[in-house]
């Protein structure tokens, strides 16, 4: 296996986020330009139709929202709504089994947590990439015991 990448790295679904915001972008623009072009909307009806694709863009600018940084010192996870800084020696095993919807860390206190920032929805290959590389990390840098 090579050599793990130089700090700090980070890992996003970019083909998912790219997707979700081209899409919430899409649906702003259609909305603005309906409520712009129907002439017979009031102006409280034109301004639901551009909130409500604010709202629309919004929830997809969340979903697009996580990332795992690595750096020197730790692991940064960055999911939909929490951010939970981690030290190496807390993540004992980096897991993507067949079916996981995202990475999960297996963390010292006997709990896991997802990572959603490495996904195989879109890019299976590339989140394979990813994990195996959090993993090389975690091993390097961290105290858990190496993974088979």
């Amino acid at each position: 296996m090579s050599a793990p990448p130089t700090l700090p790295v980070t890992f996003r679904a970019t083909r998912t986020r790219v997707v979700l915001l081209t899409v919430g972008a899409a649906l702003l623009a259609a909305l603005t330009v309906i409520a712009v072009a129907l002439p017979t909307l009031s102006p409280g009806e034109r301004i639901s139709f551009v909130l409500t694709g604010l709202l629309f863009f919004g929830v997809l600018l969340l979903l697009s929202r996580p990332k795992v940084v690595a750096d020197a010192g730790g692991v940064t996870v960055v999911n939909l709504t929490t951010k939970r800084r981690l030290e190496w020696a807390e993540v004992l095993r980096v897991n993507l089994r067949p079916g996981d919807p995202w990475v999960y860390l297996d963390l010292a206190d006997g709990t896991s947590l997802p990572a959603m920032g490495i996904q195989p929805g879109i890019a299976r290959s590339q989140a394979i990439r990813d994990a195996r590389t959090l993993r090389a990390l975690a091993e390097e840098y961290g105290t858990g015991e190496p993974t088979a």
